[in-house]
This record gives C-alpha cells, sequence and structure tokens, in this order.
C-alpha cells in the first residue's frame, strides 16, 4: 500500500470525524437555544412592545431582546438608587423593606437575562462552528478522495 493512498484514506477519516463532530455542535447549539427559549416561555419572561398598552407582550426568544429587557430593567432600577451602595447608604440589606427588595428582584431578572444574551451568543457561535466544521470535512473528504482515487492510477 503506498503512502499517498494511506493519506488519502487518513483525510477522509479526519474528515469524516469534523462532519460528525460538527453535526453534534450544531445540534448541541439547537437543543440550548430551545432550552432556553422554553425556560423563558416557562417563566413568561416578556418584553413589553408597546407602553400604551400594558397587555401587549411579546416572549424573549432571542439575544437583542433580552438585552433590551435587561437594559430597560437596568433602567428602572437605577430610577430607584443609581447603584447599589447608594440603595444601602451605608446599612445593610434589608428584606422587610420593599425599596431593598424590589431593587434586589429587579438585579436579579437583569442578571437572568444577561445571562441568557451570553448564552445565545455562546449559542450562535457553537452553531457557527458546527457549520464550519461541517464545510471542513466535507472539503477533507474531498481531497482525501481525490488522494485515494489519485494513488490508484498507474502511472
Amino acid at each position: 500500500m503506498n503512502i499517498v493512498r494511506i493519506l488519502g484514506m487518513l483525510i477522509m477519516a479526519a474528515g469524516v470525524v469534523a462532519i460528525v463532530v460538527g453535526g453534534v455542535f450544531i445540534s448541541q447549539g439547537i437543543a440550548k437555544n430551545n432550552l432556553i427559549v422554553e425556560r423563558m416561555n416557562v417563566e413568561k419572561v416578556s418584553l413589553a412592545l408597546d407602553p400604551n398598552n400594558p397587555g401587549d407582550y411579546t416572549p424573549i426568544n432571542n439575544s437583542e431582546d433580552a438585552q433590551k429587557a435587561a437594559d430597560t430593567i437596568a433602567e428602572h432600577r437605577r430610577a430607584i438608587a443609581p447603584t447599589y451602595q447608594d440603595l444601602l447608604a451605608g446599612g445593610r440589606f434589608d428584606s422587610t423593606n420593599a425599596t431593598h427588595l424590589t431593587y434586589a428582584q429587579a438585579m436579579n431578572l437583569e442578571n437572568y437575562l444577561y445571562m441568557a444574551v451570553t448564552a445565545f451568543g455562546l449559542i450562535q457561535v457553537t452553531i457557527a462552528n458546527g457549520v464550519f466544521m461541517l464545510i471542513i470535512g466535507l472539503a477533507a473528504g474531498g481531497a482525501g478522495l481525490a488522494l485515494y482515487r489519485i494513488s490508484r492510477v498507474k502511472i
């Protein structure tokens, strides 16, 4: 068996591995995206589209909507107090103080939404990497097949 034939088979094998791994990346990205969207729907996390119509809500299912909602909550939270230290005014958090509790709940929801923004971005990167791996796998498989066929030609 000549070296070109072996090299062709190795490159084809690497191409198959790249295709499989790319498929796993894509499927995991889609699954995680669906999980985040589903969890937000279960919790009914939504964004008011029209401030004049408080009943007009749309569920958050992408990075842009999550960013917009988090920024809106941050703006409202800062209307209560510009910073957490300003809220406490040198004191301690008091869970019986409605203002402290509202501020803390706003921080939690804001952080939840910023984490969703990060997760959606990571999902996009994962899916893009998967697509790139598929393309590279197909190219490597084709190159390996070409080398394998060349090795069979008698000169």
